[in-house]
């Protein structure tokens, strides 16, 4: 799909994009999940984006990235989306971690983290959510960090820690001022993962797997000097939010990749496979699964670059970014449903994508809030609107 707002260089670019992701990525998925992250072939891939000018495409050019501005990113992340190795063989899989350094870094931190990170030479983490109090809630967080004049001390348990077992640091969400107002008690710490005190308890088994790399961790006294602050005290808040508004929209534009790369296997089969003397594709049930998906990929994708759009523009655009969170993962959601139901028994084996994409598509449901908390922040804010005699526009 296209849009009539984009370029003819952009339209060039994006299949440039889709060209690599559809005929080497995808290609090599099966290798790939048995080389593990980070292998040799992946290795190779990363190589070939750079050589075509391909990698880091949203990350500004001071830095190492290719310096595509925001929108033009938005819509190469919807081919980018179609693999989900693709992410890391083009250097993307950092971008947020690697736009909150560029707003954040002090000097010593992008020469030590940041522009490593924009190489592909070291992976982050972000450590947020814990097992013992509600992910969806975090002014609950425990983990503490304590100032002792030289170095800040951290003790805390964190879970879903995703990455953190491949990563040269975790970014720890910490509280540092209990009794500072509610949402300036918390700062942001980069802290190196081979700092003495900081333990991967493990690799967290979810969906019947550990590919996720969803990593339980505990802190234990850990030392990291005072330049490890990553941006004010207490800005903890403004900092996770600055990371996740615009990395929402990047999920979503790659669930449109991966919802139209299953409405795609999903025509395809209904065209080829026969039963009860026709194709599937002539079966009325079929074709309300075909044009359910087709409805939902398409509004899903224009509320997208909807909030993209006012993102852009300054806006804070909290109600188009939730609304985009929940209805997007509940369309990628139906779609692969939709798909592995019309495959039949070959929908849930492991020889099409379908069952691994599914899997994946659950999470989208909880990760960087959870559908309910989206819901609420829309509905209170509308409902606020209205009683200020302003309604929604």
């Amino acid at each position: 799909m296209t849009d009539p707002g984009m370029s003819e260089e952009l339209r060039e670019l994006r299949s440039r994009v889709r060209q690599f992701v559809d005929e080497e990525v995808i290609p090599a998925e099966a290798a790939l999940a048995a080389d593990g992250p980070g292998g040799p072939l992946m290795r190779s891939l990363q190589a070939s984006a750079k050589a075509q000018a391909l990698w880091a495409l949203g990350l500004p050019e001071e830095i190492g990235g290719g310096g595509l501005p925001f929108m033009p990113y938005v819509y190469v992340n919807e081919v980018i989306g179609r693999s989900e190795f693709a992410i890391e063989a083009l250097g993307t899989a950092q971008t947020q971690d690697s736009l909150m350094l560029h707003l954040f870094a002090s000097p010593s931190q992008r020469e030590r983290f940041l522009l490593p990170l924009v190489n592909g030479d070291i992976l982050p983490s972000v450590g947020m959510t814990e097992p013992e109090v509600a992910g969806s809630d975090p002014t609950q967080v425990r983990t503490t960090a304590h100032f002792d004049g030289e170095e800040w001390i951290l003790n805390g348990h964190k879970w879903f820690t995703t990455g953190a077992d491949r990563a040269a640091f975790t970014t720890v969400f910490a509280r540092t001022d209990p009794e500072a107002d509610r949402y300036r008690q918390f700062s942001m710490i980069i802290v190196p993962t081979d700092t003495p005190g900081y333990e991967i308890v493990r690799v967290i088994p979810t969906m019947g797997s550990t590919s996720g790399h969803h990593c339980e961790i505990r802190l234990t006294n850990v030392r990291v000097p005072a330049e490890n602050l990553l941006g004010d005290r207490g800005d903890g808040f403004v900092i996770a939010q600055k990371r996740l508004g615009p990395g929402r929209i990047f999920h979503c534009m790659r669930w449109l990749g991966q919802a139209q790369r299953a409405f795609e296997l999903m025509c395809a089969h209904a065209l080829r496979r026969q039963a009860f003397g026709s194709p599937l594709a002539e079966k009325g049930a079929v074709q309300t699964f075909i044009a359910d998906s087709a409805a939902e990929i398409q509004a899903t994708r224009l509320m997208t670059l909807d909030a993209a759009r006012a993102l852009d523009a300054g806006r804070e655009a909290r109600v188009e970014i939730s609304l985009i969170k929940f209805y997007g993962a509940q369309m990628l959601h139906n779609v692969i449903d939709r798909a592995i139901q019309v495959h039949g028994a070959l929908g849930v084996s492991a020889d099409t994508p379908l069952e691994k994409m599914y899997r994946d598509a659950r999470y989208g449901r909880i990760y960087d809030g959870p559908d309910e908390v989206h819901r609420m922040v829309v509905a209170q804010r509308l409902l606020r609107d209205y009683a200020r005699g302003a309604p929604w526009s």
